[in-house]
């Protein structure tokens, strides 16, 4: 069965954002280039792969350029199992994201990103293009704060967040958007979201001298009903309805962190979908549900640490890991 026949038999979970290639710096040459190793990346497209490799029918939606770049982009994410007939073929380039990996395994990024085709959404592509019959819709990343394309997709999703349950990650870059911009937009984003992923890192710019558990009290009363924070190496923090649940991370020896936040978005939207927890059914979660998820999404992100780059788990990696 093709993704899209069970994308049309099953409830599936949608990604709207962006694609982005992650050129990677490598060590330098005795002569003095810059050599640069290109995969695909993108924290909306990370989401949507890694969620197509544990099994979930996953439809992304985004805006692919038709050059070499898109092509890339386009190929990683069908050879992961995502539907991606949604797509828009863009005629703008592919946005560039150049990165650098420290010796700890944290990556900082330099963007290339002015008029790219993730960010020229209109709204007539987005119209004909409403995941009214999903599950869940999770959208991130910079397709959230990049004009003109980040006010469609606001837009759209007040037109179905009646119907879908909601999932954002602001996944903060203030390289490239000024903090304050971010902190404009997240009443706006709570007001739609019913889950609010975001790292500690994120946390420091929205609500800078926040303690988690204030930013997560206020984040509830903004309107979000399952908070989590991510925070490296120490685990995660999830608050539903104000009970927290805190789950360590799980043990490996790390390559490097890269898309480590997007496997675990992954693996928490994965395991309520799998469990029927998503849609009219979201309103029925409990904190068990959440520590449960929680700690799925805890081993995907943890196995993508131990890999190079952006490259998730697949269920057939997991089967040694036991899930609740």
């Amino acid at each position: 069965m093709s993704v899209l026949e069970r994308i049309t038999t099953m409830s599936y979970l949608a990604v709207i954002g962006e694609a982005v290639a992650d050129a990677f710096v490598q060590p330098k040459s005795l002569d003095g280039a810059l050599d640069l190793r290109v995969r695909p990346g993108g924290s909306p497209a990370n989401v949507a792969v890694a969620l197509a490799r544990l099994g979930a029918p996953t439809r992304f939606i985004g805006r692919l350029s038709r050059g070499i770049v898109g092509e890339l982009l386009r190929d990683h994410l069908v050879a992961s199992g995502v539907d991606v007939s949604w797509c828009v073929a863009a005629a703008e380039e592919a946005t560039l994201a150049v990165t650098a990996v420290d010796v700890a395994g944290n990556a900082s990024y330099d963007f290339y990103a002015r008029g790219t085709a993730d960010w020229e959404w209109t709204g007539d592509e987005l119209a004909s293009r409403r995941p009214t019959d999903a599950a869940c819709v999770h959208v991130g990343s910079l397709a959230l704060v990049l004009e003109p394309g980040a006010t469609h997709i606001t837009n759209l999703l007040g037109t179905i967040r009646e119907r879908v349950t909601i999932s954002i990650d602001p996944n903060v870059r203030q390289r490239l958007v000024p903090g304050e911009l971010y902190r404009e937009r997240l009443a706006g984003w709570c007001a739609l979201a019913d889950i609010l992923r975001l790292s500690d890192e994120d946390l420091a710019t929205l609500a800078p001298g926040s303690s988690l558990e204030a930013a997560c009290d206020d984040l509830h009363e903004a309107g979000v009903r399952l908070v989590v924070v991510t925070q490296g190496g120490r685990g995660a923090l999830a608050s539903l309805d104000g009970v927290r649940v805190r789950m360590p991370a799980f043990a490996v020896e790390v390559v490097d962190t890269v898309g480590a936040g997007d496997s675990f978005t992954a693996g928490l939207l994965h395991w309520l979908w799998r469990h029927g927890r998503l849609a009219d059914a979201f309103k029925t979660l409990t904190v068990p549900d959440v520590e449960n998820a929680t700690r799925f999404a805890a081993r995907v992100a943890g196995l993508t640490c131990g890999v190079a780059g952006a490259d998730a788990p697949w269920a057939n990696d997991l089967r040694q890991v036991s899930e609740p």
